[in-house]
């Protein structure tokens, strides 16, 4: 069924939306769904949803906060503040900014060491991945990358960060015992963000300016495979994969295409796009519920976030989401 089809039966699009908001319901109320949080870049704030997407509350933050994550067993979420230079800490008990890490200039991404007290961050303007002691606030090492890192993955160990090079259009991959650079592996222009995949055998990246996903064989550290995406009636150049999420299963690898307006599911087995669904304007930021059923995609450019239900592969509704929404997080 076209999008033509339903703008011109309405009642049929109705039914769809609302089974489709059923199914969100059932499914949060069968999972004892958390709330969702999205960063906005512009309005130096995050806004809190329940899982169904109907807004519950704002957090004042700090200046253009990008990346997520939960700290402390949720009690906490660490946000970037890429034009603050510092990690925020919100308490998510009192919906309120309460402390900062002091960082080096224009953080974008970070990932936390896997017992927490470490947090490993690009800094776009000085090319490092640096990493920083939670604890005492303050630096433990710098790592020298090409130039604008962004995408940060550790591997499941810990032992390992990735980190991506959008000048270079490489992988750095970094030992973090000896802090030093040990391969540097060649991808697509202008990589930008990970997802682990095929039980962390695989390390796909995103690339933004080739329409492409790439995948690494993390035991050879070489590309095995490119993925290339196309959008009937889209240029390639208007196709720019940035976000990136792995479905729970394993079974599903979820891409955002930028300015193409869609995401994508990608079979892991096959290496083969499933199906491209219709979002808002710039699909950037996207994370999946944990059960796996609902996309939430923070769309850049639309100031909105759409939900998806994964099952049937359609967008069953878009909610405001601040001036340029950058990252959701999910509640357990």
């Amino acid at each position: 069924m076209s999008i033509r089809d339903l703008v011109r039966r309405p009642a049929l699009r109705g039914g769809i939306i609302l089974a489709g908001l059923c199914a969100i319901t059932a499914s949060a109320q069968a999972q004892g769904a958390g709330k969702v949080y999205v960063s906005s870049e512009k309005d130096n704030a995050i806004y809190v949803f329940n899982a169904q997407g109907d807004r519950q509350g704002k957090i004042d933050v700090c200046k253009r906060p990008r990346d997520m994550a939960f700290g402390a067993g949720e009690k906490q979420i660490m946000v970037v503040c890429g034009d603050g230079n510092a990690l925020g800490l919100v308490d998510v008990a009192t919906g309120k900014l309460a402390g900062s890490v002091p960082l080096g200039d224009s953080p974008e991404m970070f990932a936390l060491s896997p017992d927490g007290k470490l947090a490993y961050v690009s800094l776009e303007d000085d090319s490092v991945l640096a990493a920083y002691d939670l604890a005492s606030k303050k630096p433990v090492f710098e790592v020298k990358t090409g130039g604008e890192p962004e995408g940060v993955q550790l591997s499941p160990d810990g032992k390992t960060a990735y980190v991506t090079s959008e000048v270079a259009n490489l992988v750095h991959e970094i030992d973090l015992t000896t802090q030093q650079v040990v391969k540097n592996i060649k991808v697509g222009k202008r990589p930008r963000r990970f997802a682990l995949a095929a039980g962390g055998d695989e390390l796909w990246v995103t690339n933004e300016l080739d329409a492409s996903v790439g995948v690494v064989d993390r035991k050879t550290s070489s590309l095995k495979k490119t993925i290339k995406f196309e959008v009937k009636g889209m240029r390639q150049s208007d196709i720019t994969p940035v976000g990136i999420a792995a479905s729970p299963n394993g079974a599903s690898i979820w891409v955002g295409l930028g300015r193409a307006n869609h995401v994508a599911e990608v079979d892991v087995a096959s290496y083969s796009v499933k199906r491209l669904v219709l979002v808002g304007k710039r699909a950037w930021g996207l994370r999946l519920h944990p059960d796996g059923k609902i996309l939430y995609v923070a769309n850049g450019l639309s100031d909105d976030m759409t939900l998806i239900d994964t099952a049937s592969g359609k967008a069953i509704k878009t909610v405001p989401a601040g001036r340029v929404p950058h990252t959701v997080l999910i509640a357990k």
